[in-house]
């Protein structure tokens, strides 16, 4: 990769980048798109990260180490509690990484001054950003329709739109040929046939680590039309400039800010149940007994922990989730 790129541990202001002419690279999506993304994992635990770390965290260093990325974008606070100590292991290793954090008290002031700092980072002006964001606000409108054809037309499958929603934290890398990819794709879904299914089921949590999750759940009938964290790449609410957008987007503040948009696209999905993933040795874990105290749906917790195939007992599991609620719903 060239010096023209700069990767990123999650999220941050896409627009940034855009309009300084950079190319972001979601460092969770090329970790798990590897051809062997366990080997990244391997990488780093020969390198040193111990073994009841987050998987995520050492494929995020074993794709930077991979791929040669020279600049890496933090965010350490917002996300996984582990970044900091990414960011040093990086920096060891001679990688520039340049910090961001989401306040925790959702303040425009505090969003507006990290906002800035990143603009300041990568010499650009805020009528640049504002204008990049006028760019990504086209594509990223192309994908909220795709989201809208997976749960009120039923002319989407649920990979396909974790798939489109996922490639928004940094839009391939590629703007303009990921909006040709989105505008193909809307023509084709837009010609199907609506999909009956039996259950509608949400999908809650960082996007899954496992394999074949969404099939398998399509062999049971059941199709996830809402993924939350994905949709939130996305950014789907209407905003007026950077700071609302980047307060409103709710992945990286508490669980309850999280539970309102969930809450509400339960109800306007019309849910049947929520599966909520869990990674291993993830702070997360914990607010899974928050999540089933605040929904009135049945929620499943599904625990993953490397890259891989789901597996027999996952599958066993979410069996019986299916058949109970399609037990309910008769």
């Amino acid at each position: 990769m060239t010096h023209a790129t700069v990767g990123f541990t999650t999220t941050i202001p896409l627009e940034v980048l855009v309009a300084a002419g950079r190319r972001p690279v979601d460092l969770n999506n090329i970790f798990i798109t590897a051809p062997d993304p366990q080997a990244l994992i391997e990488e780093a635990e020969i390198d040193g990260f111990p073994r009841n770390i987050c998987a995520w965290i050492k494929g995020l260093y074993g794709a930077v180490v991979r791929h040669g990325i020279d600049e890496v974008i933090a965010v350490t606070e917002g996300d996984c509690s582990n970044t900091r100590a990414l960011m040093e292991v990086l920096s060891l290793r001679g990688t520039a990484t340049i910090p961001f954090s989401y306040p925790h008290d959702r303040s425009q002031q505090a969003i507006g001054r990290q906002i800035d700092q990143l603009a300041e980072y990568f010499a650009v002006t805020r009528a640049e950003i504002e204008d990049a964001r006028g760019e990504l606000g086209r594509v990223r409108a192309k994908v909220h329709e795709i989201d809208r054809l997976s749960w009120e037309e039923n002319r989407v499958s649920g990979e396909e739109n974790n798939f489109y929603q996922l490639c928004t934290s940094d839009m391939n890398g590629d703007v303009a040929a990921y909006e040709k990819q989105v505008d193909a794709f809307l023509e084709q879904a837009r010609a199907r046939e609506p999909r009956r299914d039996a259950l509608r089921l949400a999908y809650i949590g960082v996007p899954p680590i496992v394999g074949g999750l969404y099939e398998a759940l399509e062999e049971m009938q059941a199709r996830v039309v809402f993924n939350e964290t994905q949709r939130q790449f996305s950014m789907p609410f209407s905003c007026t400039g950077m700071e609302e957008q980047y307060l409103r987007y709710t992945y990286p503040y508490d669980i309850f800010t999280r539970l309102e948009d969930i809450q509400r696209e339960v109800a306007r999905r019309r849910i049947d149940g929520v599966i909520h993933y869990v990674q291993s040795f993830c702070f997360r874990q914990i607010e899974d007994l928050i999540v089933r105290r605040k929904l009135d749906v049945p929620v499943m917790t599904l625990e993953g922990d490397r890259p891989g195939p789901l597996d027999a007992r996952g599958r066993i599991r979410l069996e019986g989730f299916v058949e109970m609620l399609k037990g309910r719903k008769a």
